[in-house]
């Protein structure tokens, strides 16, 4: 009776795995999971296994084009200006990585950015809140995490400050990265003319959304389509550094002032206007920032920084920001240095540091020195391993929580945004980043990167042999799960 049942179970497992189209990793860790564990697995597989709906790619992906119909001769324009500024044979890697986001995220380029880089929470929200304190026109605001605690508060009150006295302010949010945060929380908002809502849903209840792993990731904030903020901080007090159980919370944030505010403008409207269609909110206008956008040449090369912001999300296979991953690994010729909170590469990136290493290029990768989640940690030890036995340079980071998603090498790339380097932000998650294309910028990134290292331990072979062989078994089996973590 039992092999009847586990034959029945095995046969359900089959049929509800491949009736979706997946790729192979990810098809053969649901078989994995729903066979090992029969009742539990179909439960996790109803919320978290099935793909997003055709109805709301439809939806996306029709706001997408929109947008970009509109920006079809102002980008024809901006490149044919890039062009001009990127003629010298050592921006060669810059050039490919503009076409290469061009051609799969239509990422328009901007010009004429000024750029401040912000690690530490405090500070980043401080500046945040001083901004929308003198915003005269919209405030826009999109998150992963938006929680109602003590960080919560402080920026939904200046929030509702702008709205009082007439600013139009939208809030963004994804329902399970804010877990805790209910409609309620921004009811006076509302009250006073601003508008909230979470992401790709039709109500304020996580269970009304079964796809929960799905998320929206993205970390975007637009001030008057003039200043833009995007990186790795959420809102929430762990952020500043306020929860015992991480300590410090190292992680990466842009301000912008320039184009490139109006680019996060249109991502920002995107998912916003996508929402809507649900929700029936009042829409933000695309044409007239469009409008808005103008394609003078730059001002100052060197100081002011040209810049993509490139999105990826389950909408669009292109998956636009690990093929800048790798695009930036695999054409680097001195150094890479990557910072990740989570280190669970596809097996394209995983073999591209690893022939990036093997060819003598520094390659670095830095990991934090505790988990947020158990099983993603100890699948993120297994490919540190895996990584140093082959050449790379694997930290980590003990001062607190490494959460910042940076990618910097040679003279003038750089990416800093909320794509980590996991399955999950790969294929799953709606996330953007700001692919940067200035020495100056570089430079700052690259100094932070060996700063944080002298707030590292190098991990060796050695490390890893000491640890017990139930940690390791542990690291095996997550490795195993690491496409559906």
């Amino acid at each position: 009776m039992i092999e009847v049942l586990w034959l029945i179970n095995i046969a359900f497992a089959v049929w509800t795995v491949f009736r979706t189209r997946r790729d192979i990793a990810s098809t053969w860790a649901w078989l994995l999971v729903l066979s090992v564990f029969p009742v539990i697995g179909f439960i996790a597989y109803l919320f978290v296994g099935r793909k997003i709906s055709n109805e709301d790619i439809f939806s996306i992906r029709s706001e997408q084009e929109s947008f970009r119909e509109r920006l079809i001769a102002r980008q024809a324009a901006l490149l044919e200006k890039h062009q001009l500024l990127l003629q010298s044979g050592r921006l060669a890697r810059a050039r490919q990585l503009v076409s290469l986001s061009s051609s799969l995220d239509d990422a328009i380029v901007t010009f004429n950015n000024r750029v401040r880089v912000f690690i530490d929470g405090q500070k980043l929200f401080s500046e945040m809140i001083r901004d929308f304190d003198h915003a005269q026109d919209h405030i826009y605001v999109e998150f992963y995490t938006f929680y109602a605690d003590e960080l919560g508060h402080r920026v939904l009150a200046a929030l509702e400050r702008a709205a009082k006295r007439g600013v139009t302010v939208k809030v963004l949010y994804d329902l399970s990265g804010s877990h805790g945060t209910t409609y309620k929380f921004f009811a006076h908002l509302e009250e006073l003319g601003g508008e909230a809502q979470p992401f790709n849903s039709k109500s304020n209840k996580r269970l009304s959304t079964p796809r929960l792993n799905y998320h929206l990731h993205r970390k975007i904030v637009v001030i008057d389509g003039k200043i833009g903020y995007i990186g790795g901080f959420n809102i929430g007090d762990q952020y500043v550094g306020k929860k015992a159980k991480f300590g410090y919370w190292r992680d990466t944030h842009l301000r912008v002032v320039g184009q490139a505010a109006l680019t996060l403008t249109g991502r920002f409207a995107m998912d916003w206007n996508m929402t809507c269609r649900k929700t029936g909110k009042t829409r933000v206008d695309l044409q007239a920032m469009v409008a808005r956008l103008n394609i003078e040449r730059p001002s100052d090369p060197n100081q002011d920084v040209v810049m993509q912001i490139v999105s990826s999300g389950p909408d669009n296979e292109n998956y636009a920001i690990r093929r800048g991953y790798e695009s930036i690994i695999s054409s680097a010729r001195r150094y890479v240095y990557i910072q990740t909170p989570y280190l669970i590469p596809e097996e394209s990136v995983l073999e591209a540091l690893v022939i990036a290493a093997r060819s003598g290029i520094d390659v670095r990768v830095m990991i934090p020195c505790m988990p947020d989640h158990p099983f993603v940690y100890r699948a993120t030890e297994y490919y540190a391993k895996y990584l140093v036995d082959n050449g790379v340079k694997v930290y980590k980071y003990n001062r607190g929580f490494l959460h910042a998603k940076m990618v910097v090498s040679g003279e003038n790339l750089s990416s800093v945004g909320s794509a980590n380097q996991d399955y999950r932000s790969y294929r799953l998650n709606w996330e953007a980043n700001a692919f940067c294309y200035n020495e100056v910028l570089t430079a700052q990134l690259k100094q932070i990167f060996e700063d944080d290292i002298q707030d590292s331990t190098l991990l060796t072979p050695e490390y890893f042999a000491q640890q017990s062989n139930w940690r390791k078994f542990k690291q095996y089996f997550s490795r195993l799960l690491s496409p559906v973590l």
